[in-house]
């Protein structure tokens, strides 16, 4: 009886799956701002701050390209994502269901439910970095691949129930978590990374901050077995390691609920506050630590309550990657709730956590799952802004009862090929792919939109 009433009080959770949001549950910027800062201040930043050191990023390299990387990032949200969301307040899986038809939608659906998902088993896997230091747990390394003990299988585990709990609240929790945890995630960013100074050879003042930054910390030289990255992998990666939200639109789903378009402007504190300041931090505390693990290396920097940051970096950040999850998986199951569809997410995601190569290969990971999903975000900007201009409907699949627009598909599919023949036959980084495949959906799905609209509406009359 007790489980009866808790699924009853979860099925009265609604989240606009299928309808536009209301103007009376608009919602402030502050939860943005909450959002954004919980999402991006996140555990994963001592990972890639990690990573840029073993790519052999220089200081100037790192300082100057995570600027402009995480300016193009905030102007994508804003100028881009956000004025769609606030003019149509569908999530990108409706608006999509409108455009590409039911049977293109669920594909797409299932795929970009597991990328989120395995994002999500990322934060997973480095919040139980720090779970399991106090069990005395052995944490992976960055070569490590699979699990390799009981511990950090059971701790996984509950790590993934805490995170998926919060996400099947819905919206105002994510927001809610978000604000509270955010100013404190940041101070204690910038503590652990003070707190090393001295450990690293920065002097009181920093008189000598850029000459041990050069020498001793990121020094421009890749570790054995990495590739060597320069500014122009930093600028692209910082751009596009979000590129699923803003140029990928995902964050029509968040932003439907913004009073305003320059609402998108809330991910500028996640951009700056989170990517830039934290990578940094995370650079430094790094260079003091003996360990690989996330959780272990801010132990090190400042005990329990940098463990607990990581911890909760970890949960912040995964809990709108699997909100988004399980609005995508409730396309595609649209007779299930939406609580049990993130639930499903959210075992797939600490499933997924339970693999430290998942954490370990990062950068490489967002980078293409950001490739995947980034050609249907070109395609509902091409449709939204450009269709009605150039004389072809709006919504088409939804205005004629289409359910496979092959205009989009076929986009989507050569873009796919494309992008594959250019990363394993032609060697083009995943960095370097996003933007360009962008671009290149808006004028493909153009040109293929115009011949399709054409033979369908032809066909039409003749009926």
């Amino acid at each position: 009886m007790k489980f009866t009433r808790i699924t009853n009080k979860l099925d009265k959770l609604n989240e606009f799956d299928r309808e536009p949001v209301p103007q009376h549950k608009l919602q402030g910027i502050g939860n943005f701002l909450g959002i954004y800062g919980g999402e991006h201040i996140a555990a994963t930043g001592f990972v890639t701050g990690i990573l840029w050191i073993a790519h052999g990023v220089s200081v100037k390299e790192l300082f100057i390209g995570a600027f402009i990387g995480d300016l193009l990032a905030v102007l994508s949200w804003t100028l881009i994502t956000a004025p769609i969301a606030v003019k149509a307040r569908l999530s990108i899986y409706w608006q999509l269901r409108k455009i590409c038809g039911p049977v293109l939608v669920f594909i797409y659906n299932v795929v970009n439910a597991l990328m989120f998902c395995i994002l999500a088993g990322a934060m997973i896997a480095v919040s139980a970095t720090a779970v399991g230091i106090p069990f005395n747990i052995d944490m992976p390394g960055l070569n490590d691949l699979y699990p390799h003990s009981i511990g950090w299988v059971v701790t996984v585990f509950f790590v993934g129930a805490g995170i998926t709990t919060i996400a099947i609240l819905g919206f105002k929790s994510l927001g809610n978590f978000g604000k509270v945890v955010v100013p404190w995630l940041f101070l204690v960013f910038i503590a652990a990374a003070v707190s090393c100074f001295s450990e690293v050879g920065i002097e009181p003042g920093m008189k000598n901050f850029w000459e041990v930054a050069n020498n001793t910390i990121w020094t421009g030289v890749a570790k054995e077995g990495r590739l060597q990255f320069n500014i122009w992998h930093v600028i692209l990666f910082t751009w596009m390691v979000n590129a699923a939200m803003h140029l990928g639109m995902s964050d029509l789903t968040i932003l439907r609920y913004a009073r305003k378009w320059y609402y998108g402007l809330a991910s500028a504190l996640g951009m700056y506050g989170g990517h830039y300041i934290v990578w940094i931090a995370s650079g430094i505390v790094y260079s003091a630590a003996t360990s690989d693990a996330p959780g272990m290396v801010a132990y090190q920097a400042i005990g329990i309550t940098g463990a607990i940051c990581v911890i909760v970096a970890g949960w912040s950040t995964a809990n709108p990657t699997l909100y988004r999850a399980g609005l995508a998986l409730q396309v595609v199951s649209p007779n299930w709730q939406r609580w049990k569809v993130t639930l499903i997410a959210g075992l797939i995601a600490t499933f997924a956590a339970m693999f430290p190569a998942l954490v370990m290969r990062l950068l490489d990971f967002v980078a293409l799952y950001g490739l995947i999903l980034i050609p249907m975000g070109g395609i509902i900007f091409a449709d939204f802004y450009l269709n009605e201009k150039l004389g072809m409907q709006k919504y088409f699949a939804e205005k004629h009862g289409i359910s496979f627009n092959t205009a989009a598909g076929i986009t989507w599919l050569i873009l796919l090929i494309s992008a594959l023949i250019a990363n394993q036959v032609i060697g083009v980084n995943l960095f370097f792919l996003p933007a360009p495949t962008w671009f290149a959906a808006i004028l493909l799905y153009l040109i293929f939109s115009l011949i399709y609209q054409k033979r369908i509406t032809k066909n039409l009359r003749t009926i």
